[in-house]
């Protein structure tokens, strides 16, 4: 197994401890929405401290329910992944590229009598 091998199999099991253990760990079980944002987490916490805050603006949507918000973050993160992708996607084409080019400028240029066409050579 490579060295990059190993280190994206870790990674995957980081990402996955990170996820799972939460739920096995029974991290927020005593709150009534464990798993709720940090909005609704600061907003609590606010109304908490000051009941008669007044928000200074409110949101330009309100979606009409909680799935739709849901899928446009989605969409919103898909947008966002797609778009690194496509950017190191990118540069590492433009990388592989540059080594062809600079492997291809210094191998040296023979040329061999028998394959180059005798119209190609000039001669008559």
């Amino acid at each position: 197994m490579s060295r990059n091998a190993k280190i994206n199999t870790l990674l995957l099991f980081v990402v996955a401890a990170l996820a799972v253990l939460p739920l096995l760990l029974g991290l927020g079980d005593h709150k009534e929405e464990p798993f709720t944002g940090a909005d609704a987490e600061a907003e609590t916490a606010i109304t908490e401290i000051d009941p008669d805050y007044e928000p200074w603006f409110s949101p330009l949507y309100e979606p009409p329910s909680g799935e739709v918000e849901s899928a446009l973050f989605s969409l919103q993160a898909a947008i966002g992944a797609g778009v690194l992708a496509y950017y190191f996607g990118l540069r590492r084409g433009r990388r592989q590229g540059e080594e062809r080019a600079l492997a291809a400028a210094a191998a040296p240029v023979t040329t061999d009598a028998a394959k180059v066409p005798r119209a190609a050579t000039g001669d008559e």
